[in-house]
């Protein structure tokens, strides 16, 4: 006996059979009035009931051809409706809600550990720049999902979903909706700038470019984490939930699972990358945006299935901070190890010293995320190595008060200054020695007072070890260059004894004089093409050479003036007033070459 009422859903199935009617063919079920809606689902509704309240018999073979027929209309409704509510998300209308401000100074070196390329131009700018460090980027967003189908639309979807489900049809129910939804997302992600490369094709990109892709990845991370896939995995939810075994959680996997891949596989290349020390902020900037970003994947992604996505992104977390440490500790090989043997003009600051106290000045900035990552002290000197070219240091008098981090700062600038002795070693005139040291160790000292963080991190007692050596090179440079003009000042060896003497030999005096203009001169001309950059620190070496220099003129003046006077020609043993030394000292460490003889007064 026939069912009751299975003849008639029949004929509204079938009478919506695109094999067989061409009106059929060119109109859609879901498009149309809501009741023909209503109809047409009450009668797949009934064909299942009917099916299931009898025993196999030929009525029910054919009421299986039917339901056969009302799932292919289904799915193609079920793919209508997505393909017509589908569009890719618009990054613009989310960049205020998901996009943070960070920037980070960029730095040069060469491809080759240890040898470091130097811009003066860009290191100037980079020492003058004002801009917001990089390390405070945390992001304050969360996950902020949004409609990417309208509620009807998600209703029938449903409505249809849960059909196709009962009938046995999840698997291509699933196929469908994954097919459009990952079209939509690919699409996104096109809009995002997250580009199809391989690991191989990140990798063999130049690092200027690979910079910028950064700064877009993090933003579109931020956006398919928090907005796209949180937004799809609420759509799955709404579709799914509850109709079959995990079927919401098999949807999202199937429509995700290869944009996600994607994205990740971008930070998993620059973490597994050739490691060199410009790379580190932004590395950086990866594992900051990506540890923000954490809490978010683990709610995304919580289900056992998307697992693997979890799994990677920890494991990229992992690589970037490890990389992070890896280049730290290269960065320390190649300061040491700078080879640059050409003294620079005047013994100023050499660029390197610029270049790594700038370096240490971002690391600085990048404090929060350095202090979790950084736990094992550097290793230092014959101690620890069998290197004799590395110094060895005694980190004990620092553990108590500093960070395993400011250790590692301290241990750079140790090492800077290592490298800058040696560098000394080609001048070939002392005193330039000492004043390229007092030079760069003053800079390095300015340097950690001009940054908070940094000074914090490194600490009084080292920067006043730091404060005593470029003290310590000032004074140096003091008694290389002024004991020998000042032992021209003496009194000894110009006395001589005998009744027809005045106790003062012409003679020794004037010679004593002319060494004195000689040995001058020769240091004026010299010294006046050497520069001391810092403006307070040049001002404070000319006052104590002046402090020195002009009594013990005055008084070697004062004492033998008049025995020179009185003799033929003293113009030429007494050139020189005070004054004219007094301005004389003004001229150096201006860096300026200066005429051949000293300025002098009209007497």
């Amino acid at each position: 006996m026939e069912p009751p009422g299975s003849t008639a859903a029949e004929k509204i199935i079938l009478r919506w059979d695109s094999t067989a009617s061409e009106d059929a063919r060119d109109k859609m079920i879901f498009n149309g009035d809501r009741h023909e809606v209503d109809r047409y689902l009450d009668a797949v509704d009934e064909l299942q009931k009917s099916m299931a309240s009898v025993a196999l018999s030929d009525s029910t073979s054919a009421a299986s051809s039917t339901l056969q027929i009302a799932m292919a209309r289904l799915e193609d409704e079920f793919r209508n409706i997505l393909i017509s509510h589908t569009s890719p998300i618009e990054a613009e209308s989310l960049s205020e809600s998901t996009q943070s401000e960070f920037t980070s100074q960029e730095f040069e070196l060469k491809d080759e550990i240890g040898e470091i390329s130097f811009d003066e131009k860009q290191l100037e700018h980079q020492e003058s720049s004002t801009s917001t460090p990089g390390s405070s980027y945390k992001s304050t967003s969360s996950i902020r999902e949004v409609d990417l189908i309208p509620s009807d639309a998600v209703y029938d979807l449903r409505s249809i979903a849960e059909r196709m489900i009962a009938a046995g049809y999840l698997r291509e129910c699933i196929q469908v909706y994954a097919s459009v939804r990952k079209s939509a997302v690919d699409a996104s992600l096109k809009k995002l700038n997250v580009e199809k490369l391989s690991i191989g094709d990140i990798q063999r990109l130049q690092w200027e470019a690979l910079e910028r892709k950064i700064r877009h990845w993090i933003r579109a991370a931020k956006i398919c984490i928090r907005v796209l896939f949180a937004s799809e995995r609420r759509l799955c939810e709404q579709i799914f939930e509850g109709l079959g075994t995990s079927a919401d959680d098999a949807c999202f996997m199937e429509t995700i699972k290869g944009p996600a891949i994607q994205l990740f596989n971008f930070a998993e290349a620059i973490s597994i990358s050739r490691r060199s020390p410009e790379k580190l902020f932004k590395i950086l900037d990866l594992h900051d945006a990506l540890s923000d970003l954490m809490p978010d994947i683990e709610n995304v992604f919580e289900s056992k299935s998307s697992e693997s996505i979890r799994v990677q992104a920890v494991e990229i977390l992992s690589r970037l901070a490890e990389a992070a440490r890896g280049i730290l500790s290269e960065f320390e090989s190649a300061v040491l190890r700078e080879p640059s043997r050409v003294p620079v003009p005047g013994g100023t600051i050499h660029p390197l010293t610029r270049y790594v106290m700038n370096y240490i000045s971002l690391i600085s900035d990048y404090k929060q995320t350095l202090l979790e990552l950084i736990v094992s002290k550097p290793s230092t000197g014959p101690r620890y190595s069998s290197d004799p070219n590395v110094p060895d240091m005694d980190f004990s008098e620092y553990e108590d008060q500093a960070s395993t981090l400011a250790l590692h700062l301290i241990w750079i600038t140790e090492i800077l200054q290592f490298n800058l002795d040696g560098k000394s070693k080609h001048y070939k005139d002392v005193s330039l020695v000492h004043l390229f040291m007092m030079n760069n160790v003053h800079y390095i000292v300015q340097k950690i007072k001009g940054s908070p963080e940094l000074r914090e991190m490194i600490g009084d007692d080292y920067l006043r070890k730091l404060t005593g050596k470029f003290r310590f090179s000032a004074t140096n440079y003091q008694r290389a260059t002024w004991v020998r003009v000042l032992h021209c000042l003496r009194d000894e060896g110009l006395h001589v004894s005998g009744s027809f003497s005045s106790g003062v030999s012409r003679s020794a005096l004037r010679e004593r004089f002319k060494s004195f203009n000689a040995i001058f001169e020769e240091v004026h001309r010299t010294q006046a093409t050497w520069l001391i950059p810092d403006t307070q620190l040049r001002e404070e070496l000319r006052i104590s050479i002046s402090e020195k220099l002009l009594p013990a003129y005055r008084s070697f003046l004062g004492r033998f003036r008049s025995h020179i006077e009185s003799g033929r020609h003293p113009e030429n043993y007494i050139k020189y007033s005070v004054d004219d030394l007094e301005n004389a000292v003004l001229d150096f460490f201006e860096g300026c070459p200066v005429s051949q003889h000293l300025r002098r007064r009209s007497q």
